[in-house]
């Protein structure tokens, strides 16, 4: 796809750009500090698609996203998974190291590999902008954990290659977009749904997806944020919302939801 406007979070070399040039070979890409400005440039239209981290293979979701998701009008229009692999990245000739900088999620991942170095941890808002911190303040006892792309953008030097703790580092990425799609037979749709607080209430719903034959991949509880101790439901499934099955059982749903929100229905995307 190209000839797009595809907002990331993050600074050049983020994972998130990678994910996205991944997808979007030929287009523009615009890094953005915060999630809640990928979100608000979505709302006003100022780019074409956004491309954003919703869970990590070890360290899993994140957060954030799933609370934005149920305030957009975009929908989710694909996927992607990217292999993640992190590197010690340092100004050149420094290899003195007392701290590290990097994105929480990046950290935990390496987590093992930082106590054996016996260095301090520091969190910042991305992993690409650790590497730009260091260069640009010239910080001479500290390392940041990001991506090679990371290193060559910002002319850094790499100490350490692969340094997450897990080979089988992956992280998946959502895009969201008004583009509408169509049934592909390897699909999956995101949907939010609230329940009312009673004994078998979450139950009820995922029988309906088994009554069906529907295989549920993936579900997460968030708080309301109105109610102490009450939650929405972000569920992931096999299917597209244009097929029968999924209509029909979408519509039984419905009835034992006090809301129920469509996020999208994609394209699964594929490991490699």
């Amino acid at each position: 796809m190209s000839g797009q406007i595809v907002a990331f979070q993050g600074e050049h070399g983020a994972y998130s750009e990678i994910a996205a040039l991944k997808f979007f070979p030929n287009s523009e890409l615009i890094p953005m500090k915060l999630f809640q400005d990928v979100f608000d440039a979505l709302h006003n239209n100022s780019i074409d698609c956004a491309v954003v981290p919703i869970e990590n293979s070890i360290e899993g979701s994140v957060n954030e996203i799933y609370d934005l998701l149920l305030s957009t009008e975009k929908k989710i229009t694909a996927e992607i998974f990217l292999r993640v692999n992190h590197c010690l990245i340092a100004l050149p000739n420094n290899t003195t190291i007392t701290r590290v900088f990097s994105h929480p999620q990046a950290l935990a991942q390496c987590r093992n590999y930082l106590k054996k170095r016996n260095v301090d941890s520091l969190p910042t808002y991305d992993t690409a902008g650790s590497v730009r911190l260091i260069k640009e303040n010239q910080i001479l006892d500290a390392a940041a954990i990001a991506s090679k792309s990371a290193a060559k953008f910002y002319n850094m030097t790499i100490l350490d290659e692969n340094i997450e703790d897990r080979k089988n580092n992956y992280t998946r990425f959502l895009v969201l977009s008004d583009e509408k799609t169509s049934p592909s037979e390897k699909d999956r749709t995101s949907m939010i749904f609230g329940l009312k607080h009673t004994p078998g209430s979450l139950f009820s719903v995922i029988r309906e997806f088994d009554h069906s034959k529907i295989n549920l991949t993936k579900i997460e509880s968030r708080p309301t944020k109105e109610k102490p101790w009450e939650y929405n439901f972000y569920v992931d499934f096999e299917g597209h919302v244009e097929e029968d099955t999924v209509k029909s059982t979408l519509a039984n749903v419905q009835k034992k939801c006090t809301f129920l929100k469509i996020l999208g229905s994609y394209k699964r995307g594929t490991i490699n």
